[in-house]
């Protein structure tokens, strides 16, 4: 089984818990207009690699885990490539790996086939990191390209089966970071109980540079980072502990 990887970072600290070997995956159907990873989004343009060579390369750091530590895969979007993952999954639980995804749920169906191989990835997936980019649906689309509708019912699908599920929200002037929104989001959340925790995660423009130099027009043009007033409110109003 083979997929497709733009790359790998041996000692992640902010993509789960503990010390983690995460893997990006190529290959993305959301536009995100603060995307840091444009790179990412074509599929093809990425590393063809075979899940037995990823997992052994994986596996030298495992040392570096501890108890905390372990497998993060991240993207671009790696539900996209759901069997390579089931695949990698198996492998790394069979090792006694903690495994986790990163995802925005922009590919989430209950339709099949998707359903049944989400299904089967979840024996092998102990936490899922969740992005909600926007609560409002027109803002959503207007953020990232796309609707949230499949976005949130993926997180009641991870509620209804008990998934442990970090929620992150990219917080972006003139876009997410309005009190009304943040309220909505919040609601929503508690409609859930299978939260462990809610990550705040301010807007930065790190990955400017990558549009540029891919030639692809930036969104957010002119939109710097919130105040540190703005953070702390966003944490407040979502109740994240911070």
């Amino acid at each position: 089984m083979y997929g497709y990887i733009h790359s790998t970072e041996s000692f992640g600290s902010v993509d789960g818990p503990g010390v983690r070997f995460v893997i990006f995956m190529s290959g993305c159907p959301m536009r995100c207009q603060f995307c840091h990873n444009p790179d990412t989004w074509d599929m093809q343009t990425g590393e063809k690699i075979g899940a037995d060579e990823l997992a052994e390369k994986a596996m030298r750091y495992k040392n570096y885990w501890k108890k905390d530590g372990g497998i993060t895969v991240s993207g671009g979007e790696p539900l996209m490539q759901m069997e390579f993952l089931i695949e990698l999954f198996k492998k790394f639980k069979a090792k006694g790996v903690h495994t986790t995804i990163d995802t925005s749920g922009a590919v989430f169906t209950r339709d099949e086939p998707f359903f049944s191989k989400i299904t089967e990835l979840m024996k092998y997936t102990d936490l899922m990191l969740v992005d909600i980019k926007h609560i409002d649906p027109d803002k959503h689309i207007e953020l990232t390209g796309r609707t949230n509708e499949n976005i949130l019912d993926m997180l009641r699908y991870l509620s209804d089966i008990k998934k442990p599920v970090w929620i992150r929200h990219v917080l972006v002037p003139q876009r997410s970071d309005y009190d009304e929104y943040l309220i909505k989001t919040r609601e929503f959340i508690d409609t859930l109980d299978n939260v462990e925790k809610i990550e705040v995660l301010p807007y930065h423009t790190l990955g400017v540079s990558k549009w540029e130099q891919l030639g692809i027009p930036y969104g957010l043009e002119g939109i710097n980072s919130p105040s540190e007033d703005r953070i702390i409110n966003a944490n407040k109003l979502l109740r994240t502990g911070h």
